[in-house]
């Protein structure tokens, strides 16, 4: 499959670029800085600037798919929802936050008192990203929020699913390493079981 991956050399970007790379796919990975992206088997990179969205439609374009994995506060979500529907991809994939999950009924995890003020604007810019995805009328797209912590560790391919609920282990724990939450976006754009949908990963 043809992808393009904006974000390719962040955290989170880098490690979906090497699930990407592992299993085969074509992918252009696209940086302000190309210079930060690994070199891997079937990888192109590109520089190209998230903000202008002529630019990133003409990079998404000719790809199967391509998936946003910027942050929320430095991309406008609308440049990045208009590059994707202009550049005629057949699925756009973003990399979400957990703010946005439930953890009761009509509770949002940043809506709780708990919450980490130095990441509440990213999380609610998140939320807003994800509304305007569900207005949509045409866009087949997912997004996939992580769980509460998410960090480099080991990539074991045995995570749960779920929908707009945070998950939460046996030991209170809302965890999911960057390494295994790849492999389910991944395996997402391999086999769309949640299009026009968000879901979540954890363990």
């Amino acid at each position: 499959m043809k992808v393009a991956l904006l974000g390719a050399s962040g955290m989170v970007g880098s490690r979906i670029l090497a699930e990407l790379s592992r299993r085969g796919h074509q992918v252009t990975a696209l940086a302000r800085n190309p210079g930060k992206i690994a070199a891997l088997p079937g990888v192109t990179a590109k520089a190209v600037d998230a903000s202008d969205q002529a630019a990133l439609a003409a990079a998404f374009g000719g790809h199967d798919a391509a998936i946003s994995a910027v942050h929320f506060t430095a991309s406008d979500p609308k440049v990045l929802i208009g590059a994707a529907k202009a550049s005629g991809v057949a699925r756009y994939l973003v990399v979400g936050g957990a703010g946005s999950l439930e953890v009761a009924p009509g509770k949002a995890l940043f809506d709780t008192p708990e919450f980490p003020a130095i990441y509440l604007n990213e999380a609610k810019a998140g939320g807003v990203f994800l509304d305007l995805l569900k207005a949509e009328a045409s866009l087949d797209w997912s997004f996939l929020s992580p769980s509460a912590l998410i960090s480099p560790g080991e990539r074991t391919g045995r995570f749960r699913l779920g929908a707009d609920q945070l998950l939460i282990d046996g030991s209170g724990r809302s965890a999911i390493s960057a390494e295994d939450y790849a492999i389910a976006l991944v395996d997402e754009l391999e086999v769309p079981k949640h299009s026009r949908k968000r879901f979540t990963v954890g363990y």
